[in-house]
């Protein structure tokens, strides 16, 4: 996950450079055509077969991923970009009550160490994202109110989706399978965003930014298969967790690359991140064995 982070913050950067050159719909579509490309040379390599006999889970992963992707990429042109992650990183704010509110419906009788343990990872990963609103300092300014709305729904969207990853890992799906038909997913919706949006034709190329439409689909397609594996072999809230460390990765491209100053305030924040993500690996670690994650039966 911490290596997803990374992928995933560096692509924002990418993102928020590209806007400036292409709509969101078509950094969308070239993601996915980047990203297809990339995950069929890999499946290549390491010999994983793309056909599934669960057409109908990835379908439903595809479609929660690409209105989220869509969201974001949108929330990333329109509003700064410490606004834009902040919202799309309550992602794990609202999977950490997908799940917990799946642990009290559905397993009213589980035991008290682990109804506890469940609900101190729960405060751990709002003590995190604290961290991340001093970090960030997220403002709208007049006029972006739908901008933040969708950019909102992005982590919505990306909190529900992270759980179907979830389900698929365990159901013993490849990685790379996965993020394939995922990536076949934005192609598909990048097109229809395009044709709706009325272009009919491709757009009129800026050599300085076509150059990111490469780094965004190969970090996109990395930062995936990372995520996939970490939501389906570790534990799903620790997971939610560590994905907090973008916003540090973040903090720290704005420092060296834009010269943005890191204030008091955010240096106290990333302190609170990664002491929040020490504190989940500990409390999972202390786990019960027959404790079984929730999120396999939300």
């Amino acid at each position: 996950m911490l290596t997803a982070s990374l992928a995933f913050a560096t692509m924002g950067v990418c993102v928020k450079f590209g806007a400036t050159f292409f709509t969101s719909g078509e950094m969308v579509f070239y993601r996915g055509v980047v990203g297809v490309i990339f995950m069929l040379f890999w499946a290549s390599l390491s010999g994983i077969p793309l056909k599934t006999n669960i057409p109908r889970m990835h379908l439903l992963r595809s479609g929660l991923g690409v209105f989220s992707l869509s969201a974001w990429f949108y929330s990333i042109a329109h509003l700064n970009i410490a606004t834009a992650m902040t919202l799309n990183y309550m992602s794990s704010v609202w999977l950490a009550a997908f799940v917990v509110g799946s642990a009290l419906w559905w397993r009213k009788s589980l035991v008290a160490t682990g109804h506890g343990l469940q609900m101190a990872l729960l405060v751990t990963i709002l003590v995190g994202f604290a961290g991340v609103i001093l970090m960030l300092r997220p403002a709208f300014d007049q006029g972006k109110e739908i901008a933040g709305l969708v950019g909102l729904l992005s982590g919505i969207l990306a909190a529900v989706a992270y759980l179907q990853v979830s389900r698929l890992a365990r159901s013993g799906e490849p990685e790379i399978r996965i993020v394939f038909y995922f990536a076949a997913g934005t192609v598909l919706a990048g097109l229809l965003s395009m044709a709706i949006t009325g272009v009919s034709a491709w757009p009129s190329w800026d050599s300085k930014g076509a150059l990111w439409l490469l780094p965004i689909g190969i970090l996109a397609s990395i930062g995936q298969v990372c995520m996939t594996k970490a939501y389906g072999s570790g534990a799903t809230l620790l997971v939610a967790n560590l994905q907090y460390m973008g916003i540090v990765y973040a903090a720290l491209y704005g420092l060296f690359i834009f010269g943005d100053p890191l204030p008091l305030t955010a240096w106290l924040g990333m302190i609170l991140i990664i002491g929040c993500g020490i504190a989940a690996a500990m409390l999972r670690s202390r786990t019960i064995p027959s404790y079984i994650e929730p999120a396999e039966e939300f």
